[in-house]
């Protein structure tokens, strides 16, 4: 059965007018943070209420040297900063607020605006403007809530692999409760890879753990030791592909996709259609196959037709 189409909302049927927007009173918890921006030195701008879910915010202009990036979101990247600040300074303006949530120490993250922060900062300014919210789990939104530069496979997994260790001391919630905040559970495992080596070429495997890599049901605490566990297990069965790529290469055989080609000759579910493959099971299958592979079976149409991703 095909899926269902999702409804097309009809026009005009959801959230706020623009004054109720506007609402002179606004929600507690708003006016409550406006108040805090003031006594840290920041200018309340605007209260108001988000036009889709009613929810309070308040539009703020921030000192820019209270405010820093999460502490577990992906690395600078210095080109993008780069070139943003060029971009900034021949506009001499700042058009695109950041999103913020205060700490109870008094200063703000930003889970989506590091470049421009970083670039704000290169030119000298004093002060950034932020869309704060009162609600400080939006800080782990950072995936759904980027704005300025995608992310690719690296980034992403280190991201919400760092983002759980700093949930893990934070409360007794499960991994699956996070489910929206980590979007894939095999962002966790190669998070893990990446951190040992960050070359590694997760983008070889990624198809793979999208399939047999789900979330756990247990306190984050404990589910970082199973990821720690899983990570290895795929470390070393790229070291037992390495291998099987070298193997081809001494045959002739020079491509971009060799990783890709070999994963995909030992995976063991990749005609395999409906329920959930296991994890450890399927790892371990190829891992085996792996060890096994005959370079001398291959022939080069059949490497000139897997085509597919590279590396990375």
């Amino acid at each position: 059965m095909p899926p269902r189409k999702k409804k097309k909302a009809e026009p005009k049927s959801r959230g706020l007018t623009p004054g109720e927007v506007g609402d002179e009173k606004p929600p507690a918890a708003a006016a409550k943070l406006a108040g805090d921006v003031e006594k840290d030195g920041g200018a309340p701008l605007a209260v108001y209420r988000d036009p889709l879910g009613g929810h309070g915010q308040v539009l703020a202009a921030l000192p820019i040297e209270l405010v820093d990036p999460t502490p577990f979101q992906r690395d600078l990247s210095e080109t993008h900063v780069k070139r943003l600040t060029g971009v900034l300074e021949a506009l001499d303006r700042f058009l695109d607020p950041i999103i913020a949530v205060r700490t109870p120490e008094g200063r703000y993250w930003t889970p989506n605006g590091n470049h421009r922060l970083a670039s704000m900062r290169a030119l000298g300014a004093r002060s950034i403007v932020a869309l704060v919210l009162p609600e400080a789990e939006v800080a782990y939104k950072i995936l759904a809530l980027n704005t300025e530069k995608a992310h690719n496979l690296r980034e992403k997994s280190l991201e919400v692999i760092r983002m759980a260790r700093d949930l893990a001391t934070r409360n007794g919630r499960t991994e699956d409760d996070y489910a929206l905040e980590f979007e894939e559970a095999a962002y966790l495992t190669l998070g893990v890879c990446y951190e040992r080596n960050g070359r590694f070429a997760g983008g070889a495997y990624h198809p793979l753990l999208k399939r047999v890599d789900a979330f756990l049901g247990k306190p984050l605490s404990s589910a970082l030791e199973v990821r720690r566990e899983r990570a290895d297990a795929l470390l070393e069965l790229d070291t037992a592909v390495v291998a099987a790529m070298a193997a081809l290469k001494e045959r002739g055989f020079e491509s971009p996709y060799l990783r890709p080609f070999v994963v995909a000759r030992i995976n063991p579910i990749r005609f395999q259609k409906g329920g959930k493959p296991e994890f450890d099971e399927t790892i371990a299958k190829m891992l085996t196959s792996a060890k096994k592979f005959k370079a001398e079976g291959v022939k080069p149409e059949q490497l000139a037709r897997a085509g597919g991703p590279s590396d990375e």
